[in-house]
């Protein structure tokens, strides 16, 4: 007598994400946001519009099943090419693609759970799909041919584990998005796209409206001074003003990968401004912050909040480019990558890491000649190794350098970067004036670079202005806080420049990965604050270091070590860099 269970034939959906423990070894948080998202906002609409039910989720994956074999095939395709328009703008590593398999069959019907072959069957035709595929049985085909427009590959008969007989199997190949098969505009593919849309009024006072809008116009404009950046104008970001509309759908009405968004709060004489960096792609908050200040003046606060937002924000979607740069495979790079990889090298700040960053610069601007940040950041390489004698003839890499960056500013007269490189030449040969006019120029057209406060805190400090260059270094905080290294060795030197050598060591001992050149400063700041054991240790570090790195070591005369010292320190009075090595003497160089 046959068992009294409820059967009934349906077409079954499995799904289920490609690479799942790699993506949560990688980004756990962010790789749980994206399934979630794409359950929420992507597969269980498109199940429920195609009178679908969702039998059960299971961590990564997911099984369905459909009445009409017909509605399976279709939100399956529906979905995949959804997903695949979400993933165009993430770095391939960091796509969430799913593999999905659907059989028509008969199933055992349990509560709300079915079992049977039929179900067995689509989840190994699951596994058999590329990420971002889909793979049906033979009897899925003979139902859906001439009625779906939809073009199956047939992959012939399959052998499946626990299946005991051969399968023919039909795949439909990944997705692309809508005009993925064209070169797609410049602009959008060169540089990160953001959009600030309109920061919320939370005061309850409609009449404040004016202040959130200003916040919000004046995020645009001093982003817009960042040259890097595509940054949607006004207009466009303001449409969505008031409307309950998803961050995905605006950044891909947009064309952007990030958005800014945030709020304003007044209340009496404070204000409170919250804004946030999102990835569009997976809609994770990459960067958050809150600012709470009195209103005692309202434009300077304005200023304030808006210039460290864009000048934050510019800088995290640096990193950002700079970190997926890194992970592409030299196959994938082009202009754009090479450049950001390039950079990211350089700023390691190693003989062996600024090699290869030359190799990529030297390949974007075979690419791209006029490509003003590849000519800037390969000038940079030949500055670096002049500076750290990494190479015997290190005049002719300074001479080189000065080649790059002239050329560079001729390609762009208003890249910031570039004037500050050309600056930064200048300071070294301690041609002064010109060093300003250059550093000057460049905080000018965007006071909210942090490389520009930087060289133009170091040339403070250079010419004797060492509590102006603290003022730089410390402005160059706010709009980078995540630095751990750069600016704790700006304001250790001019805190040694200002003779607060206890301050000096306590920037110095800050960075996780110091470069060389600290060990000399921190051995001199050591040895004139009178810890003569510590400023020894120090010294042996930084000649250990030296003579593995440079080309010509000079030895532990220290003589031979004042030319090194000027060009590094490239102090304008002679007082400060006789100040420098007396610490040097005093640590254990010899006389």
């Amino acid at each position: 007598m046959a068992e009294d269970v409820e059967r009934r034939l349906a077409a079954i959906l499995a799904a289920d994400v490609a690479g799942y423990s790699r993506l949560m070894g990688a980004d756990e948080v962010g790789t749980l946001a994206a399934v979630k998202a794409h359950h929420e906002e992507l597969i269980e609409p498109a199940i429920a519009r195609r009178r679908g039910r969702i039998v059960k989720l299971m961590g990564d994956g997911l099984l369905a099943e459909f009445a009409s074999v017909i509605d399976a095939v279709a939100c399956a395709a529906e979905v995949q090419r959804a997903l695949a328009e979400r993933n165009y703008a993430t770095p391939p590593d960091g796509q969430v693609l799913w593999r999905m398999g659907i059989n028509l069959g008969d199933v055992i019907v349990d509560g709300e759970d079915i079992f049977g072959d039929g179900v067995n069957l689509a989840a190994r035709l699951e596994g058999l799909a590329e990420p971002g595929g889909l793979c049906i049985s033979d009897d899925v085909q003979r139902q859906i041919d001439g009625k779906l427009d939809h073009a199956f590959e047939d992959l012939g008969e399959q052998s499946l584990k626990n299946i005991d007989r051969p399968v023919s199997v039909f795949a439909l190949r990944p997705s692309r998005p809508k005009g993925a098969d064209e070169p797609p505009p410049k602009g959008l593919t060169e540089k990160p796209g953001v959009a600030v849309l309109p920061f919320t009024n939370m005061s309850g006072d409609p009449e404040q409206e004016y202040f959130s809008d200003g916040i919000t116009e004046d995020i645009i404009t001093e982003l817009s001074r960042f040259r890097e950046l595509l940054v949607i104008a006004r207009n466009s970001s303001f449409a969505y003003k008031g409307k309950a509309v998803k961050v995905q759908d605006i950044a891909r009405d947009l064309g952007v990968a990030y958005l800014v968004e945030g709020s304003v709060r007044k209340a009496g004489n404070r204000v409170r401004v919250t804004a946030q960096l999102i990835e569009a792609a997976t809609g994770n908050h990459l960067w958050a912050e809150r600012y709470d200040r009195e209103l005692a003046d309202v434009f300077a606060v304005q200023d304030e909040i808006t210039r460290t937002i864009a000048g934050t924000v510019s800088g995290r979607l640096d990193l950002i480019g700079q970190q997926r740069a890194l992970r592409l495979s030299g196959e994938s790079l082009q202009a754009y990558d090479l450049v950001l990889k390039g950079k990211a090298l350089v700023l390691l700040y190693t003989k062996e890491n600024n090699a290869r960053a030359r190799e990529l610069l030297e390949q974007a601007v075979a690419l791209d000649p006029d490509n003003t940040q590849a000519l800037t950041w390969l000038a940079e390489t030949y500055l670096v190794e002049a500076n750290e004698r990494w190479v015997a003839d290190y005049r002719a890499s300074f001479d080189r350098a000065l080649e790059l960056a002239t050329q560079a500013v001729r390609s762009d007269e208003t890249d910031t970067t570039a004037l500050a490189m050309l600056g930064e030449w200048h300071m070294h040969v301690q041609d002064y004036g010109q060093a300003e006019f250059l550093l000057k120029k460049a905080l000018e057209l965007n006071p909210n670079n942090f490389h520009v406060r930087c060289s133009f805190g170091v040339f403070l400090d250079s010419t004797g202005e060492s509590e102006q260059a603290l003022e730089e270094f410390n402005h160059a905080k706010t709009l980078n806080p995540i630095d751990q290294s750069w600016v704790p060795l700006y304001r250790g030197i001019a805190n040694f420049s200002a003779r607060r050598y206890e301050a000096a060591i306590a920037e110095f001992k800050q960075p996780r990965d110091p470069i060389d050149e600290l060990f000399g400063w921190l051995a001199a700041s050591y040895a004139l604050n009178g810890q003569t054991d510590e400023a020894r240790e120090a010294l042996e570090e930084y000649l250990h270091r030296a003579e593995r790195n440079m080309a010509v070591f000079p030895g532990r005369r220290l003589e031979d070590w004042r030319d090194y010292w000027q060009w590094i320190a490239a102090y304008k009075d002679p007082a400060d860099l006789e100040h420098l090595l007396d610490g040097l003497r005093k640590a254990g160089l010899e006389d």
